[in-house]
């Protein structure tokens, strides 16, 4: 009996995999970018070492790629709505920045992540959020770099 049944689920299972495969071959699947989930990423714990150095940069960093994902959906578009989208987003990301960074015990940090949400908010209200995107966000992260330790 198992034999016939492991028979029948190769029966059944093979046409899939064959045609998947020959059907595979030359095809290009397009994904819309906003229907993409944000990736799983283990966020900072709260704790006793929320106001560390390294907490924090972990929690803008995480804010900072988070954003990045979101932002895809929007990046390919041309219409007022992708641009209102990019907008909001810097904006949302400019709030959580802020708000990770006023954790922060040491003033260098501080002014680092103040600078990082002052740039994002200058993005969300750019004539142009492309531009912005393409331009000093790709380096956004930097600025918090060498005050992470």
């Amino acid at each position: 009996m198992p034999a016939r049944r492991t028979a029948l689920r190769l029966t059944l299972i093979a046409p899939l995999l064959l045609g998947s495969a020959a059907s595979a071959a030359g095809c290009e699947i397009a994904v819309a970018p906003g229907s993409v989930p944000v990736p799983f990423s283990v966020a900072p714990v709260p704790s006793a070492s929320a106001s560390r150095p390294e907490y924090v940069c972990t929690a803008i960093y995480k804010i900072l790629t988070d954003g990045a994902v979101r932002l895809a959906e929007y990046a390919t578009g041309s219409t007022d709505a992708a641009e209102e989208g990019l907008r909001t987003t810097f904006a949302t990301m400019a709030t959580d920045v802020t708000a990770a960074g006023a954790k922060s015990a040491d003033a260098t940090q501080r002014a680092a992540v103040d600078e990082i949400a002052a740039t994002l908010t200058t993005g969300s209200t750019a004539e142009d959020p492309k531009a912005f995107l393409d331009g000093d966000f790709s380096t956004i992260g930097q600025k918090l770099d060498g005050t992470c330790t």
